[in-house]
């Protein structure tokens, strides 16, 4: 029994890993391509607001895993918080809804 609880922690604390490691993955892209080209100009503040997006959005879906029991409920949640990612992702990047934070 011991065994099993401990293989579980293991378990969540890889995806924790995979969160975090996925997050600086996701990161480094926008910083590579900007030593390549000028197409991509993103300065720390970006890099930041994006690194909460990222990190908070990944935690929030490990907070629905461990907490929510049901597959159902815990793929619905988890979809309807990777839309609100890419609605702000959107509206910060382009503007699609014209509100003051638009990054046109």
């Amino acid at each position: 029994m011991q065994t099993h609880k401990n293989n579980f922690a293991t378990d969540k604390n890889k995806r924790l890993l995979g969160i975090l490691s996925a997050v600086i993955i996701l990161l480094l892209i926008p910083l590579i391509a900007m030593q390549f080209t000028d197409e991509v100009n993103w300065d720390l503040f970006d890099f930041i607001v994006m690194g909460v997006l990222l990190l908070g959005t990944g935690l929030s879906c490990e907070f629905v895993l461990r907490m929510i029991k049901k597959p159902i409920h815990r793929i619905i949640i988890c979809a309807i918080i990777l839309m609100v990612l890419f609605l702000i992702w959107a509206e910060l990047a382009v503007g699609i809804f014209g509100s003051p934070v638009a990054g046109t």
